[in-house]
């Protein structure tokens, strides 16, 4: 049995998604930009995708610019905003230190190039303070940048209200929400935004296309300059494959947001049979205000990439963060600044289901991890005592 509990780093892909790419790529390989009706063809199939992304999010299709991902819609976010307001004297960024690395690294090159940074704490339930955030917001801050859902504990940010606080000074506010949209109902006009980033393979849709929302009337830079695709955002010949999948993907994801909780009811069953059975365990974050398919899991006397290996072998696929931070050893940021001890961001893994598993499934991780995570404690006292 191969068992699949790393949603958060990549969904698999929808068999309507497969087919749709398919066809496109068949049918529909036109140029968008060119006149004839092959071109015209794609363009037809460009804006129907357009209009399904943007209704996953409740925004209006011209709003939608298509990107390779969410990281290059965050650096267009990021990069667009400042570079459209630097000029005029807004050279601060506020941020928080539970970012994606596609948010962080992104800052911190800005500061490179003279931005001021501010990175604001979250507290140890995962979740950001609103006032926190808005103290540090002022005349010359050209932008704000809160994730809507964390992709490592699932918390999912008091976005309104932080978004009413720090806008007061008009300075552009965006929201990462890769691990958001498509797992909880969206709304850019009810969370009061600008911008707004997702990424298509996080709801069982293709990797190397997203997309970002720019709220009409806020004034961005292009960052991929060249022709008049996307309305003049981002310039080279949209692919049109990827995004039709894109779109197709968020109509599923759409209509799948009613069984969510259904997924949540399983998440729940695994976190208390492990706690129940696994002594010294805790979840990280606050419990009752996360994505329904997440949870982050404290495994005391234990390196989480001892476990995670264990649990491969066993067949089940887990992570211990962010997947764009794998193969290292350092320990979770996110943890980190969240003011847990050095231990819980070395000890911790992170489960998160999709649609598609099961309670047998489960069921068999959590038989499995107290008899694996009794053998690796006992494996490392007899190391301790050996040194």
């Amino acid at each position: 049995m191969r068992i699949y509990l790393d949603y958060n780093a990549t969904s698999p892909v929808a068999p309507e998604v497969v087919e749709a790419v398919a066809r496109a790529m068949r049918e529909d390989f036109g140029n968008p930009s060119s006149v004839h009706s092959y071109g015209q063809r794609a363009k037809g199939a460009l804006d129907r995708a357009r209009s399904e992304v943007a209704s996953l999010i409740g925004a209006d299709p011209t709003e939608v610019v298509f990107t390779s991902g969410g990281t290059e819609s965050d650096n267009f976010a990021i990069r667009g905003a400042y570079d459209a307001l630097a000029a005029s004297g807004r050279r601060r960024i506020v941020t928080t230190g539970i970012e994606h690395e596609a948010v962080l690294n992104t800052v911190k090159a800005l500061a490179l190039r003279g931005a001021e940074v501010i990175t604001v704490p979250a507290g140890r339930d995962g979740l950001v303070n609103p006032a926190a955030v808005a103290e540090h917001v002022n005349s010359e801050t050209a932008l704000v940048s809160v994730m809507l859902a964390n992709n490592e504990v699932g918390t999912i940010q008091p976005l309104a209200e932080i978004a009413l606080l720090s806008k007061a000074h008009g300075a552009v506010f965006h929201t990462d929400a890769v691990q958001a949209a498509g797992k909880i109902p969206v709304s850019v006009r009810s969370l009061g935004i600008d911008l707004l980033s997702m990424s298509a393979h996080k709801f069982s849709g293709p990797k190397g296309v997203g997309a970002i929302w720019i709220r009409r009337g806020v004034r961005l830079v292009s960052q991929a300059t060249g022709g008049r695709q996307e309305r003049s955002r981002r310039g080279g010949t949209e692919n049109v494959p990827g995004i039709v999948g894109m779109g197709v993907a968020a109509t599923l994801a759409q209509q799948a947001l009613s069984r969510a909780g259904d997924v949540a009811a399983l998440r729940d069953r695994l976190e208390t049979s492990i706690l129940g059975s696994v002594p010294g365990t805790v979840v990280n974050g606050a419990r009752d205000q996360r994505v329904p398919n997440t949870t982050n899991i404290s495994f005391d006397g234990i390196e989480a990439e001892s476990l995670l290996i264990a649990l491969d072998l066993e067949g089940v696929a887990v992570s211990t963060g962010s997947a764009c931070s794998s193969g290292t050893l350092e320990p979770s940021h996110v943890l980190k600044a969240m003011g847990l001890p050095q231990a819980f961001a070395r000890n911790s893994l992170r489960f998160s289901l999709g649609a598609s598993t099961t309670a047998e499934e489960i069921d068999f991780v959590a038989g499995a991890l107290p008899r694996l995570v009794t053998k690796l404690r006992r494996l490392g006292r007899t190391a301790e005592a050996l040194r």
